[in-house]
């Protein structure tokens, strides 16, 4: 990175195309250094086509892009001196125990024997899973695949990590220790460049976010200021029964407006621009007899503000899944 610079990435127009199909159509870029830098859509919104142009996998067709001060295309390999890549799926070698995965990663990278088991030994223990470190990856949970799969991507600690959604397939437990260790890197003085379509996860994690749909950015800032800019307020309302949840649903549709189901399977929230049409919300879903467990009125949660620009949910899928495309 050259001296005096703030930025870990600029971007400016980057575009790519898959024959006929747009898969990115234009994105510009600019994620400060030592953050968590959120971009969020749905699948095939362009997501891990962006990120495999920046880790410079596959180059762009249009527009350029600097990652910590070298030019992705001119200086690729440079580039991939000094970051690493967790993509979407596990990398790790199913045949191989954890360590064994960990120490061939760091003999590949250039550490001697010694040193590499050490570093495997320092990041089974950091990331909770030092009692499976004998054991094949194969017999790993999802959880615990995930977590080595971000060891192995730090074994050497890169100066940008980029996270092509961390916490697909997670349970809540296995995705909150994912988010620690995001957090972690970020404390060591690791950028992250966080690809994601859980709207909570980049609301818990990301210090700014760029929302991306059908290859465009169509916008940008800290959570609090896309929440602001929907503005409106929000009911959240959690159930006791999560199986009434469509009954709420269309109860509170009925009586407020939009409702957006929340990632939580009893949670549920619908856009209430005033306190009293809140309450009258609320009143119907007693008289429907839905046992109510918590609720607020307050600012949107960041699926409202999605819908709110987008005009769609953010995990509706897309006609044709451009991503897979680009792998």
């Amino acid at each position: 990175m050259t001296a005096g610079s703030t930025l870990a990435i600029e971007a400016t127009g980057l575009a790519k195309s898959f024959g006929d199909t747009r898969a990115v159509a234009g994105i510009d870029l600019a994620v400060p250094a030592g953050a968590i830098y959120g971009v969020l859509g749905p699948n095939g919104a362009g997501k891990t086509t962006t990120i495999r142009m920046l880790a410079t996998i596959v180059p762009p067709d249009a527009g350029s892009a600097r990652v910590l001060g070298h030019d992705v295309v001119a200086e690729a390999d440079a580039v991939r001196g000094l970051v690493s890549l967790t993509g979407q799926l596990a990398s790790v070698d199913e045949e191989l125990t954890g360590r064994e995965n960990l120490v061939l990663i760091g003999r590949l990278l250039g550490h001697r024997r010694a040193a590499a088991r050490a570093r495997a030994d320092e990041l089974l223990d950091a990331f909770g899973i030092a009692s499976a470190a004998g054991k094949l990856v194969k017999h790993y949970s999802g959880g615990m695949r995930r977590r080595l799969d971000i060891a192995a991507s730090i074994v050497v600690t890169p100066q940008l990590a980029f996270l092509d959604e961390p916490t697909t397939g997670l349970d809540p437990r296995s995705r909150g220790q994912v988010w620690e260790i995001v957090r972690a890197l970020v404390a060591e003085g690791t950028t992250v460049l966080l690809c994601t379509q859980y709207l909570e996860e980049a609301d818990q994690l990301a210090d700014g976010i760029v929302v991306i749909d059908h290859g465009r950015v169509i916008a940008e800032g800290t959570p609090g200021q896309l929440k602001a800019s929907v503005g409106t307020g929000s009911l959240h309302v959690r159930l006791l029964d999560p199986a009434q949840r469509a009954e709420a649903a269309r109860v509170l549709e009925a009586a407020v407006g939009t409702v957006v189901l929340e990632p939580d399977p009893a949670a549920l929230s619908a856009v209430c621009p005033d306190a009293r049409l809140g309450a009258l919300g609320m009143g119907e879903l007693g008289r429907a007899g839905l046992g109510i467990a918590e609720f607020s009125l307050g600012q949107p949660s960041l699926d409202e503000v999605f819908l709110g620009l987008t005009g769609h949910a953010a995990e509706e899928p897309p006609t044709a899944t451009l991503e897979e495309q680009a792998s």
